[in-house]
């Protein structure tokens, strides 16, 4: 299976804090910042497995409020016998729904999967649009995850921000924001071409694993020096 760097459930709004936010680095940290994440993982991947376009919409679809771990617990053995449109329609709602029992709000994306596959099936042949109007139409289908799958499977360099993204965008920062759309408009103006297909992996692994949440890893961040975070760890 192909892997993906994607993300789970969207940020809500920034609360502004009573000091003012640092100014967003400049260009020259910009690319500074990318050429480091790019030495550190040249080829980035991340946990949500996938076959192809359509089992990736799937999967991002599903991972929305949940792990990507708990996701490909659950889509493994669902892909290895539907993984086109037509097969997952075939399967039906309630097999679909035993499959994903584990899965956070998994009776509604049952019902999103299957109406999903349906709206390919009748109006797109069976194939996933590349289009981001045409996917955001579909049930379970938001601005995140028409930008993944237009990233990920077609190569298209789109920035998806989830709530890792988000955090690191406004941490550095790259770009000050309220919302997950302003963010993502943001990034996608800022960063430099030859970064671009990739820099939705880089920031989403990097959120992940380094600039955590709860206590971002700064003693081990390789971008620790260009970073304006005013609350860095020891």
């Amino acid at each position: 299976m192909k892997k993906a760097a994607i993300g789970g459930t969207l940020a809500r709004p920034i609360v502004a804090r009573a000091t003012r936010a640092p100014d967003p680095v400049g260009p020259e940290a910009v690319v500074a910042i990318f050429s480091r994440l790019r030495a550190a993982n040249p080829e980035p991947r991340a946990e949500l497995t996938f076959l192809n376009p359509y089992t990736l919409l799937v999967a991002v679809v599903l991972s929305a409020q949940a792990t990507d771990v708990g996701v490909n617990r659950a889509t493994g053995p669902l892909f290895a016998i539907a993984d086109t449109p037509e097969a997952m329609l075939a399967l039906g709602e309630d097999r679909v729904r035993d499959f994903i029992r584990t899965i956070g709000l998994f009776n509604t994306k049952a019902k999103n999967v299957i109406a999903l596959s349906r709206i390919l099936v009748e109006q797109h042949g069976g194939v996933v649009p590349r289009s981001q109007a045409e996917l955001q139409v579909l049930p379970g289908v938001g601005a995140k995850t028409a930008s993944v799958v237009l990233n990920v499977a077609f190569g298209e360099a789109r920035i998806a921000v989830d709530t890792h993204i988000f955090r690191v965008a406004n941490r550095i920062p790259l770009v000050v924001a309220a919302t997950t759309d302003k963010v993502q408009a943001g990034l996608e103006a800022l960063v430099p071409e030859p970064f671009r297909l990739n820099a939705h992996h880089w920031l989403i692994l990097f959120g992940r694993y380094v600039c955590k949440a709860r206590k971002p890893d700064c003693p081990n961040c390789p971008i620790a020096d260009l970073c304006r975070y005013p609350d860095k760890t020891a």
